[in-house]
């Protein structure tokens, strides 16, 4: 039976929060609902920091996916401004779903998450998500099933998917669009994201320079798109012009890399990427500064964007 037919054939839409620790498939499951990469996945917590919108187009109905920093215990002022934008998200979004990853036990950290969305958005409908599911065996799923079941109450309903190898996400999918309002779509058929392009080409280089790097860099990294120019001596193709900043020489150092070697290999890993989402070519100039502690000056948080 499909989502159109469980509505009653009613056309429904609306917005919809994925939430869970760091590193639970939130976004690479973002990714394969709309069926292309709009949301940066990194093996790095926290390495989200735009609402990314995805849009995920059915006949049935239209989901407006809201992609957040994750809640954490803020350290520093940028963390408190994250946390800020999390909880004025929950609050309007239609559904929020937390994910689990199948392979991993439910913690305090996922029952904190509960509580805060609880609190935060009592009248929001929760559903929860076993991410990762190809990682383990049929009981381990079972198993992890009944776990979430038991922590969101017996209310809320579960769904087990692999947003890796694209198991049961169309289910996932229809499961969320019978929990909308109906409603008439809000975005034109084939849009995927509301981001602006220059915020989607600065995450992508992000994560390109988070990539194989040492610890201390996720929270200390930023990335400005200064301009985007047409190049004149070449029609269609993008003069793009990025910087990076950091908080310490000893980061620059690490992102620029032996010779500017590691520089080179993220600019061009970004550059396709950007490519891809814009189809068109692009020259990437990436610059590192150091703007010495700018996570905690709020002058500087506001000058990069936060």
């Amino acid at each position: 039976m499909s989502g159109a037919e469980q509505s009653g054939g009613e056309f429904r839409s609306g917005f919809v929060c994925f939430v869970g620790r760091p590193n639970t498939g939130k976004s690479t499951l973002t990714n394969a609902m709309v069926g292309q990469k709009i949301a940066i996945t990194s093996s790095r917590p926290q390495t989200t920091r735009h609402t990314i919108r995805g849009i995920v187009h059915r006949d049935h109905a239209q989901l407006i996916l809201v992609d957040t920093p994750g809640l954490h215990r803020p350290r520093t002022l940028l963390g408190q401004r994250l946390n800020d934008l999390v909880r004025d998200t929950y609050s309007e979004v239609d559904v929020i779903a937390l994910c689990i990853p199948a392979d991993e036990k439910i913690g305090p950290g996922d029952r904190w998450i509960v509580q805060q969305v609880k609190q935060m958005a009592p009248k929001t409908t929760l559903i929860g998500v076993v991410t990762k599911i190809d990682k383990v065996d049929k009981p381990q799923i079972a198993e992890q099933l009944l776990a979430v079941s038991q922590l969101l109450g017996p209310e809320a309903e579960v769904v087990p998917v692999s947003a890796a190898k694209g198991e049961q996400v169309e289910l996932l999918i229809d499961v969320i669009a019978a929990k909308m309002p109906e409603g008439p779509a809000f975005y034109p058929d084939g849009e995927l994201t509301d981001e602006p392009e220059e915020t989607l080409m600065a995450e992508l280089i992000r994560e390109a320079a988070l990539e194989g790097v040492r610890d201390e860099l996720p929270h200390s990294l930023a990335v400005v798109i200064e301009e985007v120019l047409p190049r004149e001596e070449h029609e269609g193709m993008l003069d793009v012009h990025a910087l990076l900043y950091v908080e310490r020489p000893s980061q620059k150092a690490i992102i620029i890399g032996k010779g500017g070697a590691r520089l080179k290999e993220v600019g061009t890993a970004a550059r396709k990427q950007i490519e891809h989402i814009l189809g068109t070519r692009i020259y990437l100039h990436l610059h590192v500064k150091v703007a010495k502690d700018w996570q905690r000056d709020p002058k500087q948080l506001g000058k990069l964007g936060f």
